[in-house]
């Protein structure tokens, strides 16, 4: 009686090719460990907290188009305590109100879309780190943020750019760039501040 092979050739056909596409090759790259091994490190990255994006800073002549139909608020009395507070702080009162004039065109009841506050636009976990009770006194919202400010401006040893771009896009992002951010709206709001500070303290308006 004759063996029928050709049964077993088929069965150990299939296996030896089962086999190879199980069994990786050696001499190919782990290229889908190397493929998991980056989606867990991208994973992990995304789960770290991450600084909140600023708010939009608007542009020099928008600025200066919102200032002119704007009738001065009733509390106005805050630009005496201005140079008073400025100078507790070591600011300069031109830079100050370069501030005030950009983040809020002097209104102490400014809120933007991120929920900044009053004249200094100062979020909500800043003014409370700050002691600042109620943002939209423009007492308490004005020396808080020239607090903020001033010990930016200590941070980064009197670089004024850098203190500006951490007051709009935090100190972190300042810190992991060197410099100021590649975030349009930052760059736009420290050009914005300076250009405003230059003419104030030429004493134009």
């Amino acid at each position: 009686m004759r063996l029928n092979l050709s049964g077993i050739v088929r069965v150990q056909s299939r296996i030896e090719e089962i086999e190879r596409r199980v069994r990786p090759k050696k001499d190919e790259p782990r290229q889908e460990e190397k493929e998991r091994f980056v989606d867990v490190l991208t994973k992990e990255e995304a789960k770290r907290p991450s600084l909140p994006a600023p708010a939009p800073a608007p542009k020099l002549d928008e600025v200066e188009e919102r200032e002119k139909p704007r009738a001065k608020k009733p509390s106005a009395d805050w630009e005496e305590k201005l140079p008073e507070l400025a100078a507790r702080y070591g600011l300069d009162e031109a830079l100050v109100r370069a501030v005030v004039r950009m983040e809020s065109g002097g209104r102490i009841d400014a809120v933007s879309h991120k929920g900044a506050m009053g004249l200094m636009q100062l979020m909500p976990g800043t003014a409370k780190m700050l002691g600042v009770d109620d943002p939209f006194d423009p007492a308490q919202n004005l020396e808080g943020g020239i607090k903020y400010l001033s010990r930016l401006s200590d941070k980064y040893e009197g670089d004024l750019s850098k203190a500006l771009a951490a007051y709009n896009a935090g100190p972190g992002r300042v810190d992991a760039c060197g410099g100021i951010p590649p975030i349009a709206e930052t760059q736009n709001y420290v050009h914005g501040v300076l250009a405003i500070y230059a003419r104030n303290s030429k004493g134009e308006n």
